[in-house]
């Protein structure tokens, strides 16, 4: 297997240096984004000859100069500044617990060179990537899917499984599935143990659990409220570790602008800001500057209102269908490409508002959720894009199986962590369809450009903080209550007031013109024929009137199916 090429397939990713070890059984290659220790001293793969352990590492570890502090008081001695060396001496010192002391996103691959033993790991949140795959040759792993298919022997045939998800999970496929039957995802806050004789193990190492906690007995709102504060100037603080200047990704909403407004509390500097915009189509407005414009001027931040011409967006659309891992059907994804692509030249480090919305209850889904006493039944009525019966009516007939997906939901309802239904739900959307769908999203978009993106609303005691809350500080007002009430501490209440946003991109979603085209073009091709995933007759009834077949989260069920399309035939499969 040519390690060296599946490294290639990622220079985006990391731009800055490349490296490759090969020792015995193992070998290892690495793209590097420079932002912490950016001297040759912290390249990757890193070897320590003293401790014999090796690292690959994608990520930041926020917390590694306290915990290089502790280990240094324990006797190790550094070779380099950065966070990787940080990585190595935890393993040698904490063992399998030392995932346990790190703040941070990350995905790494450890070798001991005495034992033969590897362990790979991903954190809590699953915000950086781990793919996976069982060769004949043995195990093949990256941080995207298609750096895998650099070589020979992996199967890529549908997994009917995943499919059944695609189609009916709002475009969600759980880990450790892929779309592809040869490809797995390591399930996020998981170590998978590789010992020397081929045999593994899983660790999971953190679980979210929701409910009151001894430190918050005698809360009221008001402690509520002023604890949610404290917990986000501490993880946006964190987050301003950095050898390279730090900018946030602006959109006028409430979660970007509170960032900036914590930012400016501790940072004496101007605070890079970015926004985009197209250009308006009929009465759907292209941009949100109004908003940005607001926080930009009340911070002085140096910001850069970045307007995209939307004839610019078919051929970006292309380009990042070949940057995804995984098909991912939002149709925002191609305006979060452009903004990083534009902001990449400026700034290799970002701050962004992901994940507020699920920890906070910002989804319309969850009010009803509070009384509900079919979780299941109202969850997938709001959230799922057909139901079993219309995913058989899309798909060929030999994925007729059964429907995985609201299988997936029941059981992962029932599970012990979160007793009401509201907590259920927003557990399976915190741990799941946030990595699979926003969490993926940036990372892809932004790792496409060269660019880190830092998620402060998924800091994992954020998170463990948010999951601890009583739920009706949370749902009222349209939601993310609690959140809204504590951020008009620091910023202007016209920008908490507004209505909800997103990257609007017009033309894509109403699935118009050339767009259209695009997508005709991708389900009646040769390819999409031959493949045959689909029913000719369900394509037919969602091309003669597209706008007719819209998802419960308003999403295009003709975009849904030509994307999956479009992206197999993108990566060649």
């Amino acid at each position: 297997m040519d390690v060296a090429a599946m490294a290639q397939t990622m220079t985006r990713r990391g731009p800055d240096g490349s490296g490759m070890v090969n020792q015995g059984r193992v070998a290892f290659a690495h793209r590097r984004l420079k932002i912490i220790d950016l001297s040759e001293a912290s390249q990757q793969p890193m070897v320590d000859s003293d401790l014999g352990l090796s690292i690959v590492y994608n990520g930041a570890i926020y917390n590694y100069p306290e915990l290089r502090r502790e280990l240094e008081r324990k006797g190790y001695r550094f070779f380099s500044h950065g966070d990787t060396e940080v990585i190595l001496k935890a393993y040698h010192h904490w063992g399998e617990d030392f995932a346990r002391h790190l703040n941070g996103m990350f995905a790494f691959a450890i070798y001991e060179r005495d034992t033969g033993k590897v362990v790979l790991g991903r954190d809590r949140l699953g915000i950086k990537p781990f793919y996976y795959a069982d060769t004949d040759d043995g195990v093949r792993f990256a941080s995207s899917l298609p750096a895998l298919l650099e070589g020979k022997g992996i199967d890529r045939s549908i997994d009917p499984v995943a499919l059944n998800y695609y189609m009916s999970f709002h475009s969600v496929v759980p880990a450790p599935r892929t779309i592809l039957n040869g490809v797995k995802k390591l399930m996020p806050a998981t170590l998978m143990i590789i010992e020397p004789d081929g045999t593994r193990r899983e660790n999971r190492y953190w679980d979210l659990q929701y409910g009151p906690r001894k430190e918050h007995e005698g809360y009221d709102f008001e402690d509520w409220k002023a604890a949610t504060l404290d917990v986000l100037r501490t993880s946006v603080k964190r987050r301003l570790i950095a050898d390279v200047p730090v900018g946030v990704l602006l959109s006028g909403g409430l979660d970007s602008s509170l960032i900036v407004g914590l930012l400016a509390e501790h940072n004496d500097q101007r605070i890079e800001t970015f926004s985009i915009g197209f250009e308006t189509v009929g009465e759907e407005r292209g941009d949100e500057f109004q908003y940005s414009d607001v926080i930009a001027q009340r911070y002085n931040t140096n910001h850069h209102k970045l307007p995209i011409d939307s004839t610019r967006a078919l051929s970006a659309l292309k380009e990042c269908i070949g940057n995804m891992s995984e098909p991912m059907v939002s149709h925002d994804n191609v305006g979060f490409y452009l903004l990083s692509q534009e902001v990449a030249k400026f700034v290799k480090v970002v701050q962004s508002g992901q994940g507020a919305d699920e920890i906070f209850a910002g989804y319309h889904w969850y009010p009803p959720m509070m009384t509900s006493q079919t979780p299941v039944d109202d969850y997938a009525r709001v959230f799922f894009d057909r139901d079993f019966a219309e995913y058989c009516e899309t798909v060929n007939p030999r994925f007729h199986q059964r429907d995985f997906a609201r299988e997936y939901v029941a059981e992962h309802f029932g599970s012990a962590g979160a007793d009401s239904a509201i907590d259920q739900a927003m557990r399976l959307d915190t741990e799941v369809m946030l990595v699979e769908d926003p969490v993926k999203r940036v990372d892809n978009n932004t790792m496409a450009a060269s660019l880190e993106a830092r998620v402060p609303f998924l800091d994992h005691e954020v998170v463990e903080f948010a999951a601890s809350m009583p739920a009706k500080y949370k749902v009222p007002e349209g939601g993310k209550y609690v959140l809204k009430e504590a951020a008009r501490q620091v910023i202007p209440s016209e920008v908490i007031d507004r209505p909800k946003g997103y990257f609007p991109v017009p033309a894509l979603k109403y699935l118009r013109g050339e767009f259209f085209d695009f997508a005709k073009d991708a389900l009646l091709n040769d390819q999409a024929r031959s493949r045959g995933l689909y029913q000719g007759d369900y394509v037919e009834k969602l091309l003669k009137d597209p706008e007719k077949h819209i998802t419960p989260l308003r999403g295009s069920k003709l975009w849904q199916l030509a994307l999956l399309e479009r992206w197999l035939q993108t990566h060649g499969i």
